[in-house]
């Protein structure tokens, strides 16, 4: 059997997540002190009692599904023990600074000091270049880069996210995303708007990069202790100067999911645990594995959740 342990990003949280970890396990409650400690608004509080609108806005969304990945990895790591371990991580956009500190890449309190300027940055840039994000299903990555590009002179759209072969989330202006609505729903695509008000990984909010790069400057990184696969290039990398500019970059680059979960499993993966708050890394996962391909995929984001996750394993 070989683990891989993924993490989700930015649409799975919901309120009270990590609460029943934090509140039965003591190193759980002291990773959400130690973020907390970094952060200058009440991140436990926000967590379990919201408001939900200030807990979806980018600057306190980006550590609270961070702290909470980290608390159901903690969890994870007790119950494994000597008997388990991860032959690779990787996360989906926000979720891949999980991965580096699950990793040894970062400390949690630098991996919270990062997200929390990465929200910041993200919100800004929000505000200054209004934009959105909408999933298109049914459509190739090929397909959607052709309506796009005849859809040019609307505004400026992406392929963002390439989450598994015929689920393709596009990015940018308002009006660049309905001319490209428009075309791929006539081309007998569904097309979902996402709950977001920032166009991620586009041109959009490319103006974050440089001053994220500059703020990670300072930030101390280490190499992985186990492979991480990175959005931007779809496989592992060991030099920490390069994974820098990779994290900076990640902002308005493609996330390459479809490309991560194929590498892995030519690389023989068989198991796939998401970590973290919901279901939505697991439901793609049955969409990208080849037809025939043995694997098992597991999610917890509770203590019944992972005793269930583990039962499966044994």
């Amino acid at each position: 059997m070989k683990i891989a342990v993924l993490f989700p990003g930015q649409g799975s949280q919901f309120l009270g997540m990590g609460r029943e970890f934090i509140d039965s396990d003591s190193d759980c409650a002291a990773i959400m002190k130690n973020a907390a400690s970094v952060c200058d608004f009440p991140l436990e509080q926000l967590c379990q009692e919201g408001p939900i609108e200030e807990l979806t806005r980018a600057i306190h969304l980006q550590p609270a599904i961070t702290v909470t990945n980290l608390i159901c990895y903690q969890a994870l790591k007790k119950v494994w023990g000597n008997k388990f371990s991860a032959a690779c991580f990787a996360g989906h956009s926000l979720g891949e600074y999980s991965a580096l500190c699950a990793a040894g890449v970062l400390s949690v309190e630098d991996t919270i000091r990062l997200v929390i300027k990465r929200g910041a940055l993200m919100e800004r840039e929000g505000q200054a270049n209004p934009g959105g994000m909408r999933a298109v299903l049914g459509k190739s990555i090929g397909e959607v880069e052709a309506i796009i590009a005849d859809c040019s002179d609307a505004g400026i759209v992406t392929a963002a996210n390439y989450n598994t072969e015929l689920q393709i989330v596009i990015s940018g202006s308002i009006e660049g995303l309905d001319a490209v609505e428009k075309v791929a729903a006539e081309g007998g695509a569904r097309v979902i708007p996402l709950a977001v008000s920032v166009a991620n990984h586009s041109p959009l909010v490319a103006n974050a990069v440089p001053d994220f790069a500059a703020f990670m400057d300072e930030v101390k990184f280490n190499v992985p202790a186990t492979p991480v696969y990175f959005n931007v290039s779809a496989s592992p990398e060991s030099d920490t100067q390069k994974i820098k500019e990779m994290m900076a970059s990640q902002i308005a680059s493609r996330v390459r999911w479809f490309e991560i979960i194929s590498g892995m499993i030519n690389e023989g993966i068989d198991t796939f645990i998401e970590v973290g708050p919901k279901t939505v890394l697991k439901g793609m996962m049955r969409k990208i594995a080849p037809k025939g391909y043995q694997y098992k995929t597991l999610q917890f984001d509770t203590p019944e959740g992972l005793a269930k996750c583990m039962d499966k394993l044994s």
